[in-house]
């Protein structure tokens, strides 16, 4: 069965992000969405610890170790970007002024719970942040992840086991094998990776699965 890798996962998710949006990107792997939108699109990445108009990944050698992102890692600005105190980063998250926060996961529930956070020593940023912030403020939350564990255990759950980070929030997921949307009835599938069928990713599931199409 062959599945989409994290780079095909990101700019499958890119794809999906309406021009003219203001998106915030978690720590970890959706912070490599950014680099999967063009710069003749206009989608306004921001990210917490102040930075607004933020670019893809910088060429090695052109690195500013002054311009970082909420997860440590330098990046770029794009043409008309800016910083921000932290306040006011905030002050946007919690005024409801971002379009989509993309978030990574331990755990998806069918109903839109999620759980993300760890108080792990050995995390870059354990325990909450500002991740409870983002799934309340902004308009809507989509998680990008794995399908399942190291050891293949589903993260798309009935109910989650984790503690939670947010209840009912998230509207859609995206993972190695599958593309899937939280409905009332739970989840929802709206594409699979090539080569990867309805009975596989039902197996690789806890959940209930839906296709429509």
């Amino acid at each position: 069965m062959s599945t989409w890798n994290r780079t095909e996962m990101a700019a499958r998710l890119a794809a999906d992000i309406p021009e003219g949006w203001y998106v915030n990107l978690g720590i970890g792997m959706p912070t490599t969405v950014a680099d999967h939108v063009p710069l003749e699109r206009e989608v306004i990445f921001h990210s917490e610890n102040g930075v607004l108009g933020m670019g893809p990944v910088p060429e090695k050698g052109q690195e500013d170790p002054w311009l970082i992102n909420a997860g440590k890692q330098v990046v770029t600005l794009r043409p008309g970007g800016s910083y921000v105190h932290q306040a006011d980063s905030f002050a946007i998250i919690r005024g409801e002024h971002l379009d989509l926060c993309v978030l990574g996961a331990f755990e998806v529930a069918e109903n839109g719970d999620v759980a993300n956070w760890a108080t792990s020593e050995n995390d870059t940023a354990p325990a909450v942040g500002g991740a409870m912030d983002l799934a309340a403020g902004a308009k809507r939350l989509w998680v990008m992840m794995e399908h399942t564990t190291k050891d293949g255990r589903s993260k798309l759950v009935h109910r989650c086991g984790y503690p939670l980070t947010a209840i009912g929030a998230v509207k859609r997921v995206y993972t190695n094998l599958a593309v899937l949307d939280v409905m009332e009835s739970g989840f929802s599938v709206v594409e699979m990776a090539p080569g990867v069928t309805r009975d596989a990713l039902q197996a690789a599931t806890d959940a209930a699965l839906s296709f429509p199409n």
